[in-house]
């Protein structure tokens, strides 16, 4: 099973994809960590608008019983004071908790996340995160190679582009 994990960034979409994308490295990291994945793939998302955001991300719909996945999520929307949800202090401590859980493929970690910390401070697809991460820890499953495609936070978002190779 490969996992990727890409933010639910509505600039992904194809309506923003103009001469002068605003997300261009983070659309390019995108497109080569999902290229990665399997033809059969499962979006695993918050909401609606993260789900069509990566069904858009992928080109087609989202396969139900789908073997790889794509988990919808990223960090904090509070990293500078012109951010989406204004400076919040804990936003850089948390982002950089949940990047070391991430590049570790630290399923127990991801499992026990604080998500109502990361919901105030505007992160979003933590609760699929935690699920996929408590299932695959109890059935055995490990993180095998991870590899990071993407780590920056333009606008005072955290967007990471993570790929995960499992190990049953």
């Amino acid at each position: 099973m490969r996992i990727v994990i890409a933010p639910p960034v509505p600039a992904l979409l194809p309506a923003y994809a103009s001469l002068n994308d605003p997300v261009a490295d983070l659309r390019a990291a995108c497109a080569r960590a999902i290229a990665w994945l399997g033809p059969s793939v499962r979006v695993l998302a918050d909401d609606s608008r993260a789900l069509t955001i990566g069904e858009s991300l992928l080109g087609r719909r989202s396969d139900f019983d789908g073997r790889d996945l794509l988990v919808m999520a990223n960090g904090s929307a509070r990293r500078s004071e012109k951010a989406p949800g204004h400076l919040d202090p804990r936003a850089a401590g948390y982002d950089d908790w949940l990047e070391q859980l991430l590049r570790l493929g630290d399923l127990g970690g991801l499992a026990a996340l604080d998500i109502d910390e990361g919901e105030e401070l505007l992160a979003t697809g933590l609760r699929s995160l935690a699920v996929l991460a408590k299932q695959l820890d109890e059935r055995g499953v490990t993180i095998g190679e991870v590899q990071v495609d993407h780590d920056a936070a333009p606008y005072g978002v955290q967007y990471w582009v993570v790929r995960w190779q499992c190990v049953p």
